[in-house]
C-alpha cells in the first residue's frame, strides 16, 4: 500500500511542476524579434510630378491621389513579388526597350508588360498569351502565326513589335499614350464609348471598370518602384538579378521533324531550345510550307 501511495504522490507532483511551468508560458525562443523597432511599414508619399510617358497625372485630385496610394502601397509591400519584377527587368528590358524605341512608343510602355504577365509566357483564362497577353484574333491580325505548332505571341521580339503597333494606332484613335495604354487593358473601342457616353476625354475623368480604373495607377507605380527600387526597401546586388546569356540566331526554312535531335547540333538539349524558344510548341517544327523562322540559339 505504501508503494502505491507513493506512486501517487510522485505523480501529483509531476503533474504540479507541469502545470507550473506551462501557467508561465516560458518562450524558449531567443532569435531576433520582429517588432516596430526593427520592422515598420511606412505610409507612403507620393513622388512629385508623377507622369506617364510625359503626361502628368492629376494628383492634387483627391480620388485619382487614393487611387494611386492605393496601387504603391500594394506593390511595394508585396515584396516577393517586387523583387521577382526587378530581377527579371534586368533580363527582358534590354530585349524590349529597343524595339519600343524603334517603333517610336514611349519607353514607359516596357512597364506594362511587367503588369501584364509579370515578365512571363503566360496564359490568361481568356486566351491571351505571352508577355504581352494578345489574344489569337490580335495576333493574326498583326501577321503572327498562332496554331498548335507555332505560337509567335510567346516571341519576345514578335509579340512586342504587335504590341507597339497596337499602341501606336490606340494613340492615334483616342489622342494619348495614357488613353492607349487604358485602351490595352478595356479595348480601343471600349474606351471610345466611355469617353463618347461622359463626354470627357482625359483617362482621368473617366468612371471605368475597377480593373480599367486600376491598371493606370498600377502602371505607374511598378514604373517607380522599378526605376527606384531602393526607395522602396528593395535591396539587393547586381549578381542577384537574373540575365541573358549571349545567343545567336539560326535560320530554318525546311520542317524539323525532331528538336531534340535539332538541338543536339548545337550541343544543347532539347530544355534549353524550349527556354529559349517558347514560341516551339510541340516536339516539331513542321514547317509545311517553308516559312523562314529564326531559332534562338545559346553561344
Amino acid at each position: 500500500m505504501k508503494k502505491v501511495a507513493y506512486l501517487i504522490v510522485g505523480i501529483l507532483v509531476i503533474a504540479a511542476i507541469f502545470l507550473n511551468a506551462t501557467s508561465k508560458k516560458e518562450i524558449f525562443y531567443t532569435g531576433p524579434k520582429f517588432t516596430s523597432e526593427t520592422y515598420e511599414i511606412k505610409a507612403l508619399k507620393l513622388p512629385e510630378n508623377l507622369n506617364f510617358a510625359g503626361e502628368l497625372v492629376p494628383i492634387q485630385n483627391v480620388d485619382t491621389k487614393e487611387r494611386f496610394d492605393r496601387e504603391f502601397l500594394i506593390n511595394t509591400y508585396w515584396q516577393s513579388n517586387g523583387l521577382l519584377m526587378i530581377k527579371r527587368a534586368n533580363k527582358y528590358f534590354p530585349i524590349i526597350e529597343p524595339i519600343l524605341k524603334q517603333n517610336g512608343v514611349p519607353d514607359d510602355f516596357k512597364y506594362l508588360a511587367v503588369i501584364e504577365s509579370g515578365l512571363m509566357n503566360s496564359s490568361s483564362p481568356r486566351g491571351a498569351k505571352g508577355f504581352w497577353q494578345i489574344m489569337a484574333a490580335t495576333a493574326t491580325e498583326n501577321h503572327l502565326e498562332v496554331n498548335e505548332n507555332v505560337d509567335e505571341r510567346y516571341n519576345l521580339e514578335l509579340s512586342t513589335q504587335v504590341a507597339c503597333q497596337y499602341l501606336l494606332k490606340a494613340k492615334e484613335k483616342l489622342g494619348s499614350w495614357t488613353l492607349a495604354a487604358a485602351a490595352y487593358n478595356s479595348g480601343v473601342s471600349g474606351m471610345l464609348r466611355f469617353m463618347e457616353k461622359q463626354n470627357v476625354s482625359n483617362y482621368y475623368d473617366l468612371w471605368v471598370s475597377d480593373e480599367t480604373s486600376r491598371y493606370i495607377p498600377k502602371l505607374i507605380a511598378v514604373k517607380e518602384i522599378l526605376k527606384s527600387p531602393e526607395k522602396y526597401g528593395f535591396i539587393f546586388d547586381a549578381t542577384d538579378l537574373y540575365y541573358n546569356e549571349p545567343t545567336q540566331k539560326v535560320e530554318v526554312d525546311t520542317p524539323i521533324q525532331n528538336l531534340t535531335a535539332f538541338a543536339e547540333k548545337f550541343n544543347i538539349n532539347y530544355r534549353v531550345l524550349k527556354l529559349n524558344n517558347p514560341w516551339l510548341r510541340e516536339s516539331a517544327l513542321k514547317n509545311v510550307t517553308n516559312k523562314k523562322y529564326y531559332i534562338t540559339i545559346p553561344k
